[in-house]
């Protein structure tokens, strides 16, 4: 190569790389692996990547999500079911780990919904072709009709399975536009969180995702009342599928069951066990008691516990509803708390290590979801 020819060769390629630097796009996705991406509550074999795209299996209800928070951008990707009448989702500012009592990020959700979905007579409340709407605990304005907090979009654009769909989503300062195949359909205003993670659906039904990227926009002052809390660093204890890294012993094993997002309990006073943790740590768990059977009264012993290395930590939340628990072991003790209560202090015996065990009531089925851990440094 020629002295003037390397020159120009230089410049063009210097210029090629400040143009692709302007235009501002990163790909979310390197095709490859989910480098960049956090199963948040999904087996090991539920998300993966195949033929240059990312697959899902749909089991069990849950989500995969950025390692990192976004608030002003620009998302395209393509996304399709491989099965008619599929569901799945797009979460958007969402939240690191799941919402309380519930499989699903906390965020404004992009409906990502097959027309064989769509039942005549029986869709009154949503739609298959761009829906848009807060969930769990986020709040938006619709910018057209809709149903409540949820924009429908103004055209039916959505193609059928096995079709690819290209989804373009603009997020600035708390808006939210949705442009299905080309064109602008649905969105909201006013949105918190505006700044968050980016996260994918899991929800019954195999899906595919490709050609995922992001450009980011200038700007930006979301509030902390305004943002996701950080992620923590909390680690899944259970998979959604089976009972992995857990176990009862002997006619106990009878009485629990995976049940997708959900850990089912029969009944009685079995517990499931963990592997030992060593050290101090974090839990959360969610706990769903049953409600007292007609004509009975709970026994006040008689509540749902986490038993930590053979010490039981009752659950006291409300039977029949949802409750997030948040237990912390430091050496010889714990704590507990819930809500807006005051932490509740627990002696533990001395211990290098302890397994996190799970009990239910006598009272009849409980219900655990969301088990996560953080280890202390």
């Amino acid at each position: 190569m020629n002295r003037l020819a390397l020159v120009l060769w230089i410049v063009s390629a210097s210029a090629a790389a400040m143009a692709a630097d302007e235009d501002g796009w990163v790909s979310l996705f390197n095709g490859r692996d989910l480098a960049g991406w956090v199963n948040v509550n999904c087996g090991p074999e539920t998300w993966g990547v195949k033929d240059g795209v990312i697959t899902c299996t749909g089991k069990p209800t849950g989500g995969l999500r950025t390692e990192r928070m976004y608030e002003n951008f620009i998302l395209e990707l393509e996304w399709r079911h491989l099965k008619s009448g599929g569901n799945a989702g797009i979460f958007v500012w969402s939240s690191a780990i799941a919402a309380p009592g519930v499989p699903f990020l906390r965020s404004i959700e992009v409906q990502v919904l097959d027309n064989g979905f769509n039942v005549p007579g029986k869709n009154k409340w949503y739609t298959t072709h761009g829906d848009v709407f807060p969930i769990h605990g986020s709040s938006m304005k619709p910018i057209h009709r809709g149903n409540g907090s949820r924009c429908f979009p103004l055209e039916e654009r959505s193609k059928d399975s096995p079709q690819w769909n290209h989804y373009r989503i603009v997020a600035r300062d708390g808006t939210i536009r949705l442009s299905v195949n080309g064109k602008e359909v649905s969105g909201g205003n006013q949105c918190v969180w505006r700044k968050g993670y980016l996260g994918l659906e899991s929800e019954g039904s195999p899906t595919e995702w490709r050609n995922i990227r992001i450009q980011e926009l200038p700007g930006g002052a979301a509030t902390l009342e305004q943002t996701a809390p950080k992620d923590e660093g909390w680690k899944p204890l259970y998979n959604g599928l089976d009972l992995r890294g857990w176990k009862a012993a002997g006619e106990a094993a009878k009485q629990w069951a995976a049940s997708d997002w959900q850990l089912m309990h029969r009944g009685g006073t079995d517990v499931l066990e963990s592997e030992p943790v060593a050290g101090d740590f974090e839990l959360i768990v969610d706990c769903q008691p049953p409600k007292p059977k007609a004509g009975a009264a709970a026994a006040a012993d008689d509540a749902p516990a986490v038993v930590l290395g053979g010490s039981r930590v009752a659950l006291t939340g409300k039977a029949g509803a949802w409750t997030r628990y948040v237990i912390t072991v430091r050496g010889s003790g714990a704590s507990i708390r819930h809500g807006q209560d005051e932490a509740r202090k627990i002696a533990l015996p001395a211990s290098k290590e302890r397994t996190i065990g799970l009990c239910g009531t006598a009272q009849g089925p409980t219900r655990f979801a969301n088990v996560y851990l953080r280890q202390s440094q």
